[in-house]
Parts: C-alpha cells; sequence; structure tokens
C-alpha cells in the first residue's frame, strides 16, 4: 500500500522539502561505491549512523541523511515528496526544516530508547518523515490521498482520508515495534512511532495559532483551500474498432 499523492496542492514553492530529497539522493549517490565492500560501509557507519550504544549525539543528525539502500531512499522520498509540501506551506521555509531535523532527533531518541544498548546502525530519514506524517495527519486528517494497493497482480488507486491511511500505518508500527525481538535488526519501528508522536506535538502550536478546534470545525478537517482534481487524459488517437467479417 503505496501513497502516491495527495489532494492537497501547497500555495509556494515547497523549496526545503525540494532541498532535502535532492540532499538524501546526493549523498545515496556518494555511498553507492561504500555498498560494494562491507569494509568500506562499516567504517563509514560507525561515524555517521546512529549507533544507540555510542552516545553520539551527531548521529541524530547525520543517519537521517543516510539510507541502506535504493528501496530504503525511494520509499522514504516518496512520502515526503507527498505529505512534506503541505507542512512546509503552513510552517514556512526555515520553520519546517527545524520541525523535519526535530521530528528525526525525536524518533531517533525512542529508537534508543526501545534499545539503549543496541550496535546495530540506524540509518534513514523515515522517522523525519514519520515526523511529517504526524503534523500532516494533525492538520489534514480529511485531506484525501490517492493509494496504490498492489495485492499480488492487482493494481489499484483509491482515494482514502489522511486520517485512515496514516492511522493504519502508525498502527503498523507499534504492532511490530512490540511484536519484533530488540536487537533483531531491520526496522526501526520505535523510530518511526516516536516520530510521528513527535510530529504530531511539534506541530501542535501551529494547529492552535490557526485555531485549533476551530480550525477543523471551520474546515472538517479538510485543506483550507480547493482540493486538486486528477483526471486521467483520454488519447489524440482515434480508436479504431474491429472489422467484423
Amino acid at each position: 500500500m503505496f501513497p502516491i499523492r495527495d489532494h492537497n496542492p501547497s500555495g509556494r514553492t515547497p523549496f526545503i522539502t525540494y532541498a532535502l530529497i535532492a540532499t538524501n539522493i546526493a549523498i545515496f549517490l556518494y555511498m553507492l561505491p561504500l555498498y560494494a565492500d562491507p569494509r568500506d560501509i562499516g567504517p563509514f557507519y560507525a561515524n555517521w549512523a546512529l549507533i544507540p550504544a555510542k552516545g553520539d549525539i551527531g548521529g541524530y543528525i547525520t543517519s537521517q541523511f543516510l539510507h541502506g539502500g535504493f528501496m530504503h531512499l525511494a520509499g522514504n522520498m516518496l512520502f515526503l515528496w507527498v505529505f512534506g509540501d503541505n507542512l512546509e506551506d503552513e510552517m514556512g521555509h526555515l520553520p519546517f526544516l527545524g520541525f523535519y531535523l526535530a521530528a528525526g532527533v525525536a524518533a531517533g531518541l525512542a529508537q534508543t530508547v526501545s534499545e539503549p544498548y543496541s550496535t546495530i546502525p540506524i540509518v534513514g530519514a523515515s522517522g523525519a518523515i514519520a515526523g511529517v506524517m504526524g503534523g500532516y495527519l494533525l492538520l489534514f486528517p480529511k485531506a484525501r490521498i490517492d493509494v496504490l494497493i498492489i495485492i499480488v497482480v492487482f493494481f489499484r488507486i483509491f482515494p482514502i482520508s489522511a486520517w485512515i491511511v496514516l492511522s493504519v500505518w502508525f498502527g503498523i508500527q507499534l504492532f511490530w515495534g512490540a511484536s519484533t525481538p530488540t536487537n533483531g535488526g531491520g526496522v526501526a519501528y520505535w523510530a518511526h512511532a516516536g516520530g510521528f508522536v513527535a510530529g504530531i506535538a511539534l506541530a501542535l502550536p501551529l494547529w492552535l495559532r490557526l485555531g485549533g478546534p476551530a480550525f477543523w470545525n471551520r474546515t472538517h478537517g479538510a485543506p483550507p483551500h480547493p482540493e486538486a482534481q486528477y483526471r486521467f487524459q483520454r488519447s489524440s488517437i482515434p480508436k479504431v474498432g474491429r472489422r467484423r467479417r
């Protein structure tokens, strides 16, 4: 299940969102030669990833810009692309950058609390992006998200309310976080959950400034502007019917 776009157009160019995506891609391309040899990638992660047992404060920031593979990067950048522009539009460019980094730090702290003695490197922007998703849920719970659902060979796009998509995603993180043994490696579920909760908390002052419950009553939870309408364009190539004999 992949969100591919929302019906919530932003009113200004999301320069910070674009810059974050470009930075993550550039760092990944720089790291590509390192993946060929574990003797290279290991020391690099030791210096720049978040390792809870190491206690390196800088890792809470630098780890947000590292990824373990192409699909890891692509998935994170897709979510940032879908949800980041609207928060940046509401917060402003530099406040959004501060929000993003703070959510990422909170996500790292949540994972550290869950596994304080782990020596497994933690990398990825997903904790910070989870914070973006939490802030989005608070501000636009009824914005429509186009979700691509894939079941074996079944492909279909459904428009679903943001609160459903994001609540299901958050519930999955809690379920797998509670079910996965500590020090098991793999996905940092508690970083996702912690980042999501931090995003809601960090976006709360903006929500209150907009009116809080009155903002929801005024917008009914939807974006406070006309939503984007998408439709498939008809082809200019004329259809040719089958000739009957």
